[in-house]
């Protein structure tokens, strides 16, 4: 986006696509309210005090498009700090398409991805983190990830990164400034304060970075795949979970060629279940992709859920299995299906082991099998107030600082020159500054709002 796009008057749907009740179309910019005004026939909006809403009608020359409510945030008191008129209309797409090509007649252009957000970071009413929350609060599908995102956006987050690094700038001023009486030999920053302040900030560092975790749970939620040889019963798991006949359930083996994705959430986490082929060897070419897709999503899940037919299993099998799952590293539960058709000798072999005994089918201990997903997982609920990272752009650059830091500390205990102390003080405050903006690229901006809806 060049610097002269940030002077032109912009419109976008807000609301979402689709019939609805009500449609909101939002304008921002110099003109956003005189473009209104030209085809709005009610009052004179130019005339009319901020944070006023009134009804009307649209029209293009004598055809009424549609009556609307208008409301008008005037400058500097809107969330991109620019004039905004939001016109709620009725919620047909014919009637928010003519009016927005009304509007872009009258002398506004289509915003971009994320652009009326973009200009509210651009004019100091938010930095990048609670712009980034916006996003956030719009795509959360759990109550901790709204609250997560609710505290990121309120600046508590951008609040603490603030602090950290206004205390790192004044030990870099001073350490600057015995660069400027190299040839005197002053120490105007004491090198104990400053261990003292870099092992503090480490310490602080090191809660935000151990909260991804978390963090990254909460806002995207936990890819889980039900794993297992033919006709161990995930399609029926699947519809048991989901209380609903999501996957088609049959006796014949192989049914599942592909995968079949569904969500619910769980102790306030969403969890993406995902029903996967059966794990064999085949000639079947059609199957055999969906047993590489199998292997594929086993590799990129945070959580595997592996079936073992109770009833068509020997332990010799069992064991084979762990051992494939153990290499994968990535954290699993036993599950043994179909306890209703036991083998009753390998039901022996399991008591005492780390197994889930179910039966899908008769929906029988299914509550305990979500009790021990849910146990991989220790999430407190979020509160108000709460600092989290959630976001792995900020974990990225969080480590980053850590380490830059740690480079300080290394420095101090070696008894490098004040210069190469500095260039590393530096580089912290850099990877600091790019989470809530200080520090920016066009590029930067470019990636993070691109990912936006474009009315936002």
């Amino acid at each position: 986006m060049t610097s002269s796009q940030h002077t032109d008057t912009i419109v976008a749907l807000a609301t979402a696509q689709g019939i609805s009740a009500i449609a909101v179309i939002r304008l921002s910019g110099l003109d956003a309210i005189s473009i209104v005004n030209k085809v709005f026939r009610g009052r004179d909006l130019e005339k009319l005090p901020s944070h006023t809403a009134y009804v009307g009608t649209i029209t293009d020359g004598d055809k009424i498009i549609d009556e609307v409510v208008v409301t008008i945030f005037k400058e500097p008191k809107s969330f991109t700090r620019e004039n905004i008129v939001e016109v709620s209309c009725h919620g047909s797409p014919v009637v928010v398409k003519e009016l927005i090509k009304l509007f872009l007649k009258s002398g506004a252009r289509l915003a971009n991805p994320g652009e009326f957000t973009r200009r509210a970071f651009l004019s100091g009413r938010i930095d990048l983190a609670q712009a980034e929350a916006v996003a956030d609060i719009i795509n959360a599908e759990t109550d901790n990830a709204r609250q997560a995102a609710i505290n990121q956006m309120r600046g508590g987050f951008s609040k603490e990164i603030n602090h950290l690094r206004e205390e790192l700038i004044h030990f870099a001023s001073l350490i600057e400034l015995e660069l400027d009486f190299g040839e005197e030999d002053v120490e105007f920053a004491k090198r104990d304060d400053l261990r003292n302040l870099i092992l503090k900030i480490q310490s602080y560092l090191k809660v935000l970075i151990d909260s991804f975790d978390a963090g990254n749970v909460i806002k995207n939620g936990v890819p889980t795949v039900i794993a297992g040889k033919p006709n161990a019963g995930k399609s029926t798991l699947l519809n048991t979970l989901l209380n609903e006949e999501r996957a088609i359930v049959s006796e014949i083996a192989g049914t599942t060629r592909d995968t079949i994705e569904d969500e619910m959430v769980l102790g306030g986490i969403n969890f993406r279940f995902i029903d996967t082929a059966g794990l064999r060897e085949t000639d079947d070419v059609i199957e055999a992709l969906g047993v590489q897709r199998t292997r594929e999503h086993m590799q990129r899940a945070a959580l595997i859920i592996y079936l073992f037919d109770l009833s068509d299993t020997t332990w010799e099998e069992i064991e084979k299995e762990e051992e494939h799952l153990k290499s994968l590293g990535i954290p699993y539960l036993k599950v043994g299906n179909k306890l209703d058709k036991a083998n009753p000798e390998l039901l022996k072999k399991l008591e005492n082991r780390d197994f889930v005994l179910i039966s899908a089918g008769k929906k029988q201990n299914i509550q305990k099998l979500k009790d021990s997903v849910l146990s991989n997982f220790h999430i407190k609920h979020v509160k108000q107030g709460d600092v989290m990272v959630t976001n792995l752009r900020h974990y990225q650059n969080l480590t980053q600082t850590f380490e830059a830091l740690q480079r300080v500390l290394d420095g101090l205990n070696s008894g490098i020159t004040g210069d190469f102390l500095a260039m590393d003080i530096r580089q912290a405050l850099h990877y600091l500054g790019e989470i809530t903006g200080t520090i920016t690229t066009e590029d930067l901006l470019d990636n993070i709002f691109s990912k936006f809806c474009i009315g936002k």
